[in-house]
């Protein structure tokens, strides 16, 4: 499979039209492969609950767009926040292990993410409560 700008315009077209405004395209083939990649396309109001994977590092790469990367303490208090744009020159971050964090889509983007798998729903002690 080519990744190139007519794939990223589908994804795109697809998240716009997801009630979710994200929608992912797996390169792994089950939920139970060792290693999981993907490509992830985001819309502007699209912010993913604040969570953490208590034994997974995570990569995440924006290939267009921008979004902003949080990451928290156990408090719910933000310890760091980026703005990854591929125009400004800054293009990923990579999140150790139980590192809560958020992504915030600020500009529609295509990021590609990376973590080891098999895939494992959040429990509820997997997602942090936050008030900011």
């Amino acid at each position: 499979m080519i990744i190139d700008q007519h794939l990223l315009d589908e994804l795109a077209a697809q998240a716009k039209a997801s009630p979710r405004l994200r929608m992912n395209l797996n390169f792994h083939q089950s939920l139970d492969e060792k290693c999981h990649r993907f490509l992830n396309a985001l819309e502007p109001g699209t912010v993913v609950a604040v969570h953490h994977h208590p034994t997974k590092d995570e990569t995440i790469v924006v290939l267009r767009g921008r979004v902003a990367v949080k990451t928290y303490d156990d408090n719910g208090e933000v310890i760091e926040r980026v703005v990854l744009c591929h125009e400004e020159g800054f293009f990923g971050v990579n999140i150790p292990k139980n590192v809560w964090h958020t992504v915030e889509c600020l500009e529609p983007a295509v990021l590609f993410e990376c973590k080891e798998g098999p895939f494992v729903p959040h429990e509820e002690e997997g997602i942090l409560e936050v008030t900011k």
